[in-house]
């Protein structure tokens, strides 16, 4: 689904990925695990379209993404789950989980959708006439992979999505995500620590100062 071959990024000056290769196969879970700075968070934002790369290719579904914008790498299937979440305070829980929809001009397709996902976290409908600021964090943690599941209908791209979750909501997390393979959506899981995502994942890739260093089956 997808194919990631020697990505080159830098930041101003400084080179953050230095020639990564990685593949995602379809309904699959990959583990991209490494501490804070080694280019985790850079790598996904380059695959959603935040930043550009300055080598390398990305590759999802067969076609090329080099200068396809991130509006229509969303629409092409792809959902981003931000590390600090980015939950728009002032809005209930259903418009920010709505806004990819509205953003996409999806109307009743996008409704369909969040009914959808409202099935399959229904702790959301429960809080859906909640603001954003309501929330606990790993409430938030929730809505926000639900949010990305709204455009994420073949690719997840999931940055720290266990960081500083309760044991509890960490668990339902893990079940949320573990239940997409039915789906067949391919997710992408960042971590500094491979134990909250051990048992989820198919194949683990480890990063180190921009480069993957090995892969490999999670055990």
């Amino acid at each position: 689904m997808l194919t990631v071959e020697a990505l080159e990024v830098s930041i101003q000056s400084v080179r953050v990925l230095r020639g990564v290769d990685l593949r995602v196969e379809p309904g699959r879970l990959a583990g991209l695990i490494g501490r804070n700075g080694a280019g985790k968070t850079t790598l996904l934002r380059t695959l959603i379209g935040v930043l550009a790369p300055r080598g390398g290719a990305i590759t999802f579904e067969g076609r090329g993404l080099a200068g396809v914008p991130a509006h229509q790498r969303a629409r092409l299937g792809i959902g981003y789950m931000p590390e600090d979440r980015r939950i728009i305070p002032q809005l209930t829980i259903e418009e920010n989980l709505m806004l990819p929809a509205w953003a996409a001009g999806q109307g009743e397709r996008g409704r369909e959708r969040l009914a959808r996902i409202y099935r399959l976290v229904p702790e959301l409908e429960a809080l859906k006439e909640r603001k954003g600021l309501q929330l606990s964090g790993g409430q938030q943690k929730l809505a926000a992979l639900a949010r990305a599941l709204m455009v994420g209908t073949k690719l997840l791209l999931l940055d720290e999505p266990f960081e500083g979750v309760a044991p509890v909501l960490a668990r339902r997390l893990a079940e949320v995500i573990r239940s997409l393979r039915a789906e067949g959506v391919s997710a992408i899981v960042s971590e500094s620590d491979l134990s909250p995502s051990r048992e989820l994942l198919d194949v683990v890739y480890l990063i180190d100062r921009g480069a993957v260093t090995r892969t490999g089956a999670a055990a």
